[in-house]
């Protein structure tokens, strides 16, 4: 149960740390007071009003129109941009110990060598009578 709880809590602390290094920005097109299109990474599209304007504009070369009545905005979140990076200088003995310990750490769960073994093809002789109950004694 500590376990799991210890999980829980280092995938929450993660999770925040990603949140806030993260940026991203949410782009909005309103039409009026009214919300068209929301995007978070891209360009919000729009409702078309600025092709229906231009338009208007070519066919109508001397007519005046109103104003163009859609906004657009932009919310920019920037995540946190100032984490340190840590970096391990190491020096000349510091690398030699660090090599000898992993050079005989690793060696140490080397596979064994099968060693030859001149008389496994030969046979062992027959018994012919018990050995180890003939030689036995017993105190009485």
């Amino acid at each position: 149960m500590k376990s799991f709880f210890k999980n829980i809590t280092a995938f929450t602390f993660t999770f925040i740390v990603l949140l806030s290094t993260v940026s991203f920005t949410v782009s909005m097109h309103y039409c009026g007071d009214t919300l068209v299109d929301a995007a978070l990474f891209g360009k919000a599209e729009s409702c078309g009003m600025e092709a229906m304007e231009m338009k208007k504009d070519i066919t109508q070369k001397c007519s005046i129109t109103k104003k163009d009545c859609c906004n657009e905005k932009q919310v920019i979140i920037k995540g946190q941009d100032d984490l340190k990076v840590d970096s391990f200088v190491f020096t000349a003995t510091q690398q030699l110990f660090f090599t000898a310990y992993f050079y005989t750490y690793l060696n140490r769960f080397e596979a064994e060598t099968t060693q030859f073994t001149p008389f496994q093809n030969y046979i062992p002789p027959l018994v012919v009578k018990d050995i180890h109950k003939l030689d036995e004694s017993y105190l009485i």
